[in-house]
């Protein structure tokens, strides 16, 4: 499939100005947390400068990459960018950056309130599973795929109720961590229960549910959300459709990545329940007072 993927150049493959965009970011990262640091501010940890830098390189390759060419030709793909987009990306970015970047963010007028709404954890929950089902809804899909404005709205509204709902379980500030532990993992099972009816029905699907995929106007007005306008307009003659890159059929290309979906959320959410409970256990363990005996022993 790559040799085939080359036609479409470096530009569609690539994405040189969304790697531009994705350095500049990291260029401001460092500066802000670095020589641009006021006095009292810390600089991030190892841990964390990590975690950043690891985020910005994952936006890349789903964004920037060959992957979301290949977003535009296969379902699958399509799917393994949503999980990863929206479900981890957040983690890294909310985890990476310190604590008085976040202070500053929520001091500003106009965020304060947006946030402090949007934030709050059962209004996150269903905004995100809300509009993540929704999105996948054949008539929304194919309306977003065919548009860059409509499909740059929608993903980035997506996003930022991914990065709400994310902050429920990790949140930047002391005062915005309103959850007990067990409520972090309820909370999660929550998501994963919320976001199933969609993955089922794109898994269970009788048949194709999105133009996008089984129709070659539709698929290559998609193309050219990724694709420059001048290089679609040569191949269009000889391109059809998907089936030209993948011999995979477009039903089982469709429930493949509902189930990689699936998965990957599991995977996700799994990790994250791990990480709450033993944090939880571990502190609870260190909070225990010790057995007269284990005192009587030290003495």
């Amino acid at each position: 499939m790559w040799l085939e993927l080359q036609i479409f150049g470096f530009r569609a493959l690539w994405s040189p100005l969304y790697f531009l965009f994705v350095l500049g970011l990291a260029l401001v990262y460092f500066y802000i947390t670095g020589p641009g640091r006021k006095k009292g501010e810390e600089r991030p940890n190892t841990a964390r400068q990590f975690m950043f830098y690891t985020g910005l390189v994952l936006l890349y390759i789903v964004k920037g990459s060959p992957v979301d060419l290949l977003g535009h030709i296969m379902f699958t793909a399509h799917m393994t960018q949503m999980a990863l987009y929206y479900l981890l990306f957040p983690i890294l970015i909310i985890r990476g950056i310190p604590a008085w970047i976040w202070e500053w963010l929520f001091k500003q007028n106009v965020v304060r309130p947006v946030m402090k709404l949007l934030t709050k954890p059962l209004l996150s929950l269903i905004l995100f599973n809300g509009l993540f089902s929704l999105y996948h809804m054949p008539v929304i899909f194919d309306y977003a795929k065919s548009s860059e404005t409509a499909h740059a709205v929608i993903t980035t509204v997506i996003l930022i109720t991914a990065f709400c709902m994310w902050i429920s379980i990790f949140p930047p500030l002391e005062s915005m961590d309103a959850l007990s532990p067990i409520m972090k993992i309820g909370f999660i099972f929550a998501n994963g229960v919320l976001i199933t009816p969609a993955c089922g029905l794109i898994i269970f699907a009788g048949s194709p549910l999105y133009a996008t995929y089984s129709e070659a106007g539709a698929w290559l007005q998609a193309m050219s959300l990724c694709v420059p306008v001048n290089v679609l307009s040569d191949l269009s003659a000889s391109l059809s459709g998907p089936a030209y890159f993948t011999p995979m059929p477009l039903i089982e290309d469709q429930q493949l990545g509902g189930i990689i979906m699936k998965v990957t959320q599991e995977i996700i959410f799994g990790s994250v329940i791990a990480y709450i409970f033993f944090s939880w256990f571990n502190r609870e363990r260190d909070t225990i007072d010790p057995l007269p005996g284990e005192l009587s022993s030290e003495t």
